[in-house]
């Protein structure tokens, strides 16, 4: 069961190469980090600080295309873990119809937080990060 995600903060460490986005359960506790690159950080910081870049980032271009081609990101789930690596999901509607496409989920919150979509995380993967911590 998928379970509904908010973005709690974003850690961006100038002297490391890692940053962290914290998700936080929405009608809960649980806290799920993810580290993600500097360019996706940058662009979810950019956009929380309500930014626009002078020309669309890597983000706002697949926005822009998904929008385009009659599109819209409906969600995002991050739906798996495997050996230390999660997965994730973006889900496109468009008339009725519905595309699933495969994405790393540091892309996917980035373009979610871009376009304003739910963000999900899977029970199990959720489970299995708040037992690791």
């Amino acid at each position: 069961m998928p379970v509904p995600m908010e973005l709690a903060r974003i850690l961006i460490r100038e002297t490391n190469d890692t940053h962290i986005v914290e998700l936080r359960e929405q009608d809960g506790e649980r806290i799920f980090p993810i580290v993600i690159g500097l360019n996706e950080a940058a662009a979810i910081e950019r956009r929380l600080m309500g930014q626009k870049p002078p020309r669309p980032q890597t983000h706002e271009l697949l926005a822009n295309i998904i929008e385009t081609l009659g599109w819209r990101l409906d969600r995002i789930l991050i739906n798996d873990l495997r050996d230390h690596t999660f997965f994730a999901r973006l889900f496109l509607k468009r008339n009725g119809e519905e595309l699933e496409i495969d994405s790393r989920p540091s892309d996917a919150i980035a373009l979610g937080i871009a376009t304003e979509v739910p963000i999900y995380v899977a029970e199990h993967v959720l489970d299995e990060v708040c037992q690791q911590e």
